[in-house]
């Protein structure tokens, strides 16, 4: 559904994509100054969770309605490049065990890239966009309830103070809850009863850090503030309200039966567990009034691509904060950098790095010993642990997947190796950038930056032959050693190494 005529063209433009549990939005815009011009609206309504089945394995049915819109999406993106569009997936892609056969079918019919992001991300984007949209210098609590899940952030200007994603959404509770379509005080009780459950995690730390104002995004809330507009003026939500909109729904018995202003077909059957997410909210966390607010997750998504062009990725600081936090010799992690650089370019004719992976090498090497700090024995083990269950803000769930792999084989014996099944990334890709960093980890041994010498690789497709001065290699017997072993080790990945030849030793006649 187009939300707009403008017409649009690619110069200069970026483009939002949100594939949603309940529906798919695409957003295009352009950077004028600094600020965001929102130029292009659609959304299409694709019932994604509808699909998801108890052992979390999405239908096929389920499949064909996403896969129909994405290519309607990839019509209207015609002409925009790649790196100008964004394609965030959430709840839905993010739990079923099979997301990946709907990534690689999608692959041959809508040319970008598919980012599946945490729930975590999924709320620093939400509030990030109300950010954007809506500054305040107070503490502020935001809300979207989605088809899935229900995100909430607590934060003051940009900065995020609390983050939570809960399993609870107006779709999976539609399901449970309110199956065919019937309306009763008991459905109600329960709904709520569980979704208060689900906050109750959070509720404490949520009150505790406390805010001034509270916001709701996205379609349910909307539905809701316009409906609880025709009760009252202000358009405010409030808990009162939102119990006697309760009380018209069970005397109502069926979705069928409401007649209610604001209440299009399309959000009849979401409406009861929308709103059951809602007081629970309410109750739990003490919300007195919520106000609706128009940006959500892609105007966040919009907003973080714009930052990246003027090299504000966040990204780098939550890398820095890692090193921080871990006390991470930053010296010796800026010497695996430089080494990194040197065999990236080296390498890149021949295999073809995209930057994006090479950037992502580079942050291995920044946190590579994370793990440091708790035990020197089977660091990468240690550190690998770390981020892959750490919250990084600004890194998808395949990215941070692929940290966690580099770093988890970055030295000693291959030994269960498992390349990662991940749609952004090849195989032979994570194959090539675990080599070059477990040679930098190797060569930069020592930890001094006097020590190594000019060094020559050349790449081919599954193999790397290293070059080192004779003279030089011939005073490192240990280097010699390691560099013999490391290529025992990659053959048994299925990778060929070839280290320096060995100098001739002299004969001692």
């Amino acid at each position: 559904m187009s939300q707009t005529d403008t017409s649009v063209t690619s110069s200069g433009l970026m483009a939002a994509v949100d594939l949603g549990s309940n529906s798919f939005h695409l957003v295009i815009a352009r950077d004028l100054h600094g600020d965001l011009q929102l130029l292009h609206r659609e959304k299409q309504k694709v019932r994604l969770a509808e699909g998801l089945n108890n052992d979390l394995i999405l239908s096929e049915e389920a499949m064909e309605r996403g896969l129909s819109v994405l290519r309607q999406f990839a019509d209207t993106l015609s002409g925009i490049p790649a790196d100008a569009v964004r394609v965030i997936a959430t709840y839905t892609l993010r739990r079923a065990s099979n997301s990946q056969t709907f990534l690689r079918r999608a692959r041959s019919l809508f040319p970008y890239p598919i980012e599946i992001i945490s729930g975590q991300e999924e709320a620093r984007y939400i509030y990030q966009g109300v950010a954007h949209f809506e500054h305040a210098a107070e503490h502020r609590l935001v809300m979207d309830i989605g088809g899935g899940s229900t995100e909430f952030a607590l934060g003051q200007g940009f900065e995020v103070l609390r983050l939570s994603s809960r399993n609870m959404g107006c779709v999976s509770y539609g399901k449970e809850f309110f199956a065919g379509g019937k309306l009763s005080a008991k459905r109600f009780s329960r709904a709520i009863l569980q979704a208060e459950q689900e906050l109750e995690s959070i509720a404490s730390a949520f009150k505790k850090t406390g805010w001034q104002q509270a916001l709701g995004t996205s379609g349910s809330v909307k539905v809701l503030r316009d409906i609880v507009q025709q009760l009252q003026s202000d358009g405010v939500l409030r808990l009162n309200e939102l119990l006697q909109l309760k009380q018209l729904l069970i005397q109502a018995g069926h979705i069928q039966a409401l007649e209610l202003a604001g209440l299009s077909d399309d959000r009849r059957a979401l409406l009861a567990p929308a709103l059951c997410i809602a007081i629970a909210a309410f109750q739990m966390l003490d919300i007195q009034e919520m106000q609706y607010c128009e940006a959500a997750l892609r105007e966040g998504v919009l907003n973080e691509m714009r930052q990246r062009r003027y090299q504000q990725d966040i990204r780098q600081s939550t890398i820095a904060s890692l090193q921080q936090r871990y006390q991470v010799d930053v010296p010796h992690s800026e010497r695996l950098q430089r080494t990194a650089t040197d065999l990236l370019a080296q390498a890149a004719n021949s295999w073809q790095i995209p930057a994006e992976a090479q950037q992502l090498l580079l942050w291995a090497c920044q946190v590579v010993e994370i793990g440091l700090q708790i035990n020197s024995s089977g660091i990468q083990k240690h550190s690998a642990y770390i981020l892959q269950h750490a919250n990084l803000p600004g890194f998808n769930q395949e990215q941070q997947q692929l940290l966690a792999f580099l770093v988890r084989y970055h030295r000693s014996k291959l030994k269960g190796l498992s390349l990662p099944t991940l749609y952004l990334y090849p195989p032979h890709q994570l194959m090539r950038l675990l080599v070059l960093l477990r040679l930098c980890v190797l060569l930069n041994q020592k930890r001094r930056d006097d020590w190594l010498p000019t060094l020559t690789i050349e790449a081919s497709e599954h193999a790397l032959a290293l070059d080192l001065p004779a003279d030089w290699l011939q005073l490192q017997p240990l280097l010699q050693a390691d560099l013999q072993q490391e290529a025992s080790w990659l053959a048994k990945a299925g990778f060929h190494f070839q280290p320096p030849q060995q100098p001739e030793e002299p004969d001692d006649a």
